[in-house]
């Protein structure tokens, strides 16, 4: 029998992990997920208002996990196809086998995992568009789509190819700099947590000590929830600028001209709607994806 190819079996196994990862967080959060959008789609929405709208609703729990299908393919792939390109950026740039004490992860320098991470997630936005598009039209309540089939068929009709590509450059420049402050934050802030966490050793042995795998959890855990609520709030200005884009492409064209329509209609505020959502959506699902990645790679 052949053996599989050590890069290529790599490679699979952090593409499964990643999607194990993905699809954990988004069913988790995707109430959050929602309301965050729900919150975006207008200057006048308000997360009590919207709350209300919901508990009208017959089937509440039904009405929360509303786009979880869409949500879960887009966060699952996307996690998939982001956490293999980064594996695979992270090794070509990896200069030491060294390995932080919490982490199952090659060490770089800051400056690689800024650009190691904003790269690998720059890729994997692009790729996963499509779904992207398809998933924030499902969580608005802006339109009435029954199947994903029954979404891409309309955005195809009415906008064309290009459809579903709206809003790519908002995300971009939301996801670049938030991925790779991400890589950068959650890498300085494990080493900070584990070194607080280790024992002290009189040994003089200069390898770090070992640590015991709900530690290791509990600091990977504790990194990607400060990482995640920081980096957030830096870039939602690009979110909720993305957000209307995809919702209502002939009103928000592109980036420039959505931000200034925004800032004049509804005022600067209108920039950081949905603010305390996405910054508990995202810490908590960064937190919950990295940790999840990280211990099914240690596992297997």
């Amino acid at each position: 029998m052949k053996e599989t190819p050590p890069i290529r079996a790599n490679s699979a196994r952090h593409f499964a992990s990643g999607l194990g990862s993905g699809i954990t967080s988004a069913v988790i959060l995707q109430p959050l997920d929602l309301l965050k959008t729900r919150v975006q789609q207008s200057g006048s929405s308000s997360l009590s208002a919207c709350w209300r709208d919901i508990l009208r609703s017959h089937q509440i729990i039904r009405s929360l996990w509303r786009g979880t299908v869409p949500s879960t393919l887009r966060t699952g792939f996307g996690s998939a196809i982001y956490f293999t390109s980064l594996n695979s950026i992270r090794q070509y740039l990896e200069q030491t086998v060294t390995r932080n004490a919490s982490s199952a992860l090659p060490m770089l320098t800051n400056w690689q995992n800024l650009a190691s991470g904003a790269v690998a997630r720059t890729f994997a936005g692009f790729v996963l568009m499509p779904l992207t598009v398809i998933k924030v039209r499902f969580e608005s309540n802006l339109y009435s789509y029954s199947s994903i089939a029954s979404s891409a068929a309309d955005i195809r009709r009415r906008e064309g190819f290009r459809g579903f590509f709206s809003g790519f450059g908002a995300t971009a420049i939301r996801d670049a700099p938030y991925a790779g402050m991400y890589v950068l934050f959650y890498e300085m802030l494990k080493t900070k947590l584990g070194s607080l966490a280790a024992p002290i050793s009189s040994s003089i042995d200069t390898e770090l000590p070992k640590m015991t795998a709900s530690m290791a959890s509990s600091i990977n855990f504790a990194s990607g929830i400060l990482a995640g609520a920081a980096c957030s709030a830096v870039s939602n200005p690009f979110d909720v600028v993305k957000t209307r884009i995809q919702l209502e492409p002939s009103q928000y064209r592109n980036v420039g001209q959505a931000c200034y329509k925004m800032v004049v209609e509804d005022g600067f505020r209108s920039l950081w709607d949905g603010l305390a959502l996405r910054m508990s959506r995202k810490a908590l699902s960064s937190a919950l994806a990295w940790t999840v990645y990280e211990e099914l790679i240690r596992w297997v």
